[in-house]
């Protein structure tokens, strides 16, 4: 299996020490379902992942990504170490999207971020090499945790971009550069942390398009009350609307939902494309269409 990180390469990304000559095939941050050959991420959350170093390379890890070296793990134990392991972490992450050929799509909303996600997935899986998380990666750690996955022969990478407070999204966005970043809908989600309400919420939503790579475009639901600052927020990046009213871009059609299963025509570039979905609801339906505006 081709090495996802060596030990010189993850040094250079991040500035740290790498002791030993080791190459990691993965990356995890769970002893419960850590792969032999992934390098562990020590990140501190409820517990301090470097209580679970050792246990990490017991169960075949090929290194540890660490802040210091743990109690009970040898003095030549395959390690990474760096100042602070979220700052090596994201530094994996933006190594990563430099060296990848992958055109990269962010996605994000209030609600319908997983589904689109694994949409995308399915749509570009025909044209090429997909990554994208397996789980809702979508916050200050599982963002750059799955652009640190990413492979560098990649063809596509679906990111997924969350937030539950005001600012989140922009940094995330940064480190992720999409080629195409898209917001799905922009709902009463996280409601207390924004006292502007709706308004506020969709201009969080909209930062995902500052971190932009040049010449990217901004894909956005064209039905919302708050389309407009979406719209506002791509400022001078091309945009592409989805939806069903007229002015579209890719609009939605012919819509049936029956028995668990949806079926549309998205008229997209003066064609029809129908589509079945084998789940129901509208909003599947607008996240397809989405979908296939990227």
């Amino acid at each position: 299996m081709i090495p996802l990180w060596t030990a010189a390469e993850a040094a250079a990304a991040t500035g740290g020490t790498a002791t030993g000559d080791w190459a990691a095939t993965g990356l995890s941050i769970d002893t419960r379902s850590i792969a032999t050959g992934d390098m562990f991420i020590a990140l501190k959350d409820v517990r301090d992942g470097h209580d679970f170093v050792a246990q990490a390379l017991e169960k075949g890890a090929a290194a540890a990504l660490v802040s210091r070296r743990p109690d009970g793990v040898a003095d030549d134990a395959p390690l990474l170490i760096v100042d602070d392991v979220q700052t090596g972490l994201e530094a994996l992450a933006r190594a990563a999207r430099a060296r990848t050929r992958a055109m990269v799509v962010g996605v994000t909303g209030s609600v319908g971020k997983t589904s689109t996600k694994e949409m995308l997935r399915a749509a570009l899986s025909p044209l090429g090499q997909v990554h994208a998380a397996e789980k809702s990666f979508n916050n200050h750690w599982g963002v750059p945790l799955t652009l640190a996955r990413c492979p560098e022969d990649a063809d596509f990478a679906v990111i997924e971009i969350g937030m539950n407070h005001p600012g989140e999204i922009a940094p995330l966005s940064a480190l992720a550069r999409p080629d195409v970043a898209m917001v799905t809908i922009v709902a009463a989600a996280h409601l207390e942390a924004f006292p502007d309400g709706l308004v506020g919420i969709a201009r969080e939503k909209a930062s995902i398009f500052t971190g932009l790579a040049e010449g990217g475009i901004a894909v956005v639901n064209g039905d919302l009350d708050t389309t407009q600052i979406l719209v506002e927020g791509a400022g001078a990046s091309p945009i592409l609307r989805f939806g069903m009213d007229s002015a579209c871009d890719a609009r939605l059609a012919e819509l049936k939902v029956d028995a668990g299963r949806t079926f549309f025509s998205g008229w997209i570039e003066g064609q029809a494309v129908p589509v079945f979905l084998n789940t129901a609801g509208r909003h599947f339906a607008l996240n397809a269409l989405g979908a296939l505006t990227v």
